[in-house]
Order: C-alpha cells, then sequence, then structure tokens
C-alpha cells in the first residue's frame, strides 16, 4: 500500500463572490499547504479531467442537467442552492465529481485515495442544496457499480450537517450503508432517514464525540463494505460560523485517524473527501481539512510531521 493519489484541480475554484460564506479558495490553499510543508509531493497529486455526463445521469436527472449546464435554473432552485449559477460553478461542479470518481477508483487499486474537494452530500437527483451542486459520491458509487470494481459500500459523513442528499439516493439501495453523524438542530430542517443517523446536541466536544464514532465503527463495519467514502467535513470545529459543536483541532484529527485506521485495520479501501467547512478564519477550516491529508499519511505511511517536514 505505497501509492498515494491526491486529485485537485485549479477548477475547483469558481467567482461565488468575495463576500461568500463558502470559503470556495479553501482547496487552492490547502493544496499549497501541503505542498510548502513536504506533506504532499508534486507527484502525488493528479487533475481530473471534467466529469461525463453518462456518468451524472446515473444520479441525477437529465432535466436537472441539462438545465444546470443551460444556466436555466429556477430563481428559487437557485436559492435552494446556496451558489449563484455561472460557467465556472459548472466547470468546477464536473471537475470535483470527477475527482472523487477517479480517487474511488484509484482508492480500490491501492487502498487509499483523495479528492481535495467532494463530500456535496446535500444534492439530490433533481436539484443541489446547501453548497452542494451534484453529489459526487452517489455517482461515485454508481460508477463503480456499473465499472463493477465493487459491490457493498460504506459512507461515513462526519460533517456537522446531515447527508440528506446522498441519504435519500440511497434510500433502497441494500448494498449503500449510509452513516450520518451530526448536529441534531442543524441544517437541514428536515432530516432523511440515513442507515444510522447520530445527531448530536449543540456543544458536543472532543470527548463525547470521539467515543460516540469509536463505538459506532463496529457496527457500520458489519456492512462488509469493498470501499469507504468518507467525509471529513471541517465545520464541526468550535469556531465553525455554521457548525453548533465545540471540537477542536485535535479533536478533528483524531477522528479522521480514527476512521482511517479502522478501514486499514479491516483491510478495507476508503477515499476521503473534504466536505464542508466555515471557520470565522479560513485558516482554521485549512487546517482542518489540511489535517485529513495528514492523518493519511501518518495511518497508511507512517509518515509523521517530522518527517514531512525534512521532505520539503
Amino acid at each position: 500500500m505505497t501509492n498515494y493519489r491526491l486529485y485537485y484541480s485549479p477548477y475547483y475554484y469558481a467567482d461565488i463572490g468575495e463576500g461568500h460564506v463558502f470559503p470556495i479558495r479553501k482547496f487552492e490553499i490547502v493544496r499549497d499547504l501541503l505542498l510548502k510543508e513536504g506533506t504532499l509531493r508534486d507527484e502525488e497529486i493528479f487533475e481530473p479531467e471534467p466529469a461525463k455526463v453518462e456518468d451524472l445521469l446515473l444520479v441525477h436527472t437529465e432535466d436537472y442537467i441539462s438545465r444546470l449546464v443551460a444556466g436555466t435554473l429556477t430563481a428559487r432552485e437557485i436559492r435552494k442552492l446556496g451558489l449563484p449559477w455561472s460557467k465556472s460553478l459548472v466547470r468546477r461542479s464536473f471537475h470535483a465529481i470527477s475527482g472523487t470518481i477517479n480517487a474511488a477508483r484509484m482508492a480500490m487499486e491501492s487502498g487509499i485515495a483523495s479528492n481535495l474537494a467532494g463530500g456535496t452530500h446535500h444534492a439530490y437527483p433533481d436539484r443541489g442544496e446547501g453548497f452542494c451542486v451534484l453529489n459526487d459520491v452517489a455517482v461515485a458509487i454508481r460508477v463503480l457499480q456499473r465499472e463493477k470494481l465493487a459491490e457493498r459500500f460504506l459512507i461515513v459523513d462526519c460533517d456537522v450537517h446531515q447527508g440528506n442528499g446522498t441519504a435519500f439516493i440511497f434510500k433502497d439501495s441494500p448494498e449503500v450503508f449510509t452513516f450520518s453523524m451530526h448536529g441534531a438542530k442543524n441544517y437541514p430542517l428536515f432530516k432523511e432517514t440515513s442507515n444510522l443517523d447520530i445527531e448530536l446536541a449543540d456543544g458536543t466536544g472532543d470527548a463525547e464525540f470521539l467515543e460516540t464514532l469509536e463505538q459506532a465503527l463496529p457496527r457500520i463495519f458489519m456492512h462488509n463494505p469493498d470501499i469507504i467514502f468518507y467525509l471529513g467535513g471541517a465545520d464541526p470545529f468550535e469556531n465553525d460560523k455554521l457548525g453548533r459543536l465545540k471540537m477542536t483541532q485535535t479533536g478533528l484529527m483524531r477522528r479522521d485517524e480514527i476512521v482511517l485506521q479502522f478501514a486499514r485495520e479491516h483491510h478495507t479501501p476508503i477515499i476521503t473527501t473534504m466536505s464542508g467547512g466555515y471557520a470565522l478564519d479560513i485558516n482554521d477550516t485549512v487546517e482542518i481539512h489540511a489535517n485529513t491529508i495528514r492523518a493519511v499519511k501518518k495511518v497508511f505511511f507512517g509518515q509523521t510531521e517530522t518527517s514531512a517536514a525534512k521532505q520539503n
């Protein structure tokens, strides 16, 4: 298990306005930080091509995709999406989806891969919601099924918001187990039903979160997945504008390590995606997302912060 690929594109950026709560610059900043400190090497970063429409149609309706591309979404649809439509937004969405598809294929081959975007779990087949245009994990799962690369799937969603779109998409798919740990009183107001939902009270901190996660993992691994999709959201952070939980950066990195170690111990391929993060200081969001990749390097490759720095 020595081959690692992380997918990133400069097209992960889209012009959504400087004052928007979604920190669209975070993808590039995380990439730059990881390269500068030596956690990542240039040869480990791969740029995805835009996703194919035929892949998107495995999950999303033809009407939605055609109107998304043409820029004819209704004002109400754009309000629910929470992002202004633009050609760059469509381009970003197609590339981010492809990043998760390619990372999933690579994880099946080497055991671990990452997309430096993705985790857009609020998107439904016929609409986007909550800053999520298209559902990357759902599309990637359907692609792996079509290509007969995997049969059983586990989604471990640790974003602070429930993965409602993903739960809806797979509600009648017994081969996909959806697990979401999220704030009970947070967005979305009306939750879907995952295979396992764990709702956390406002103010939940590191100790309770990590203990709950460690107790849940053996239960959800009874699904015996061929691959795990991990959504390591940065928004359970104590200083997140949309979070309401009280986790520290240290606790969130430990969360990542727990999930990754469990996957490695069970010899189950895993892909990491970024999901949400809206800290008061963007540098906190960047650090939390970077910690997920640092955790990958620590758990799968034995790379410590010291050895990463020596590579620089």
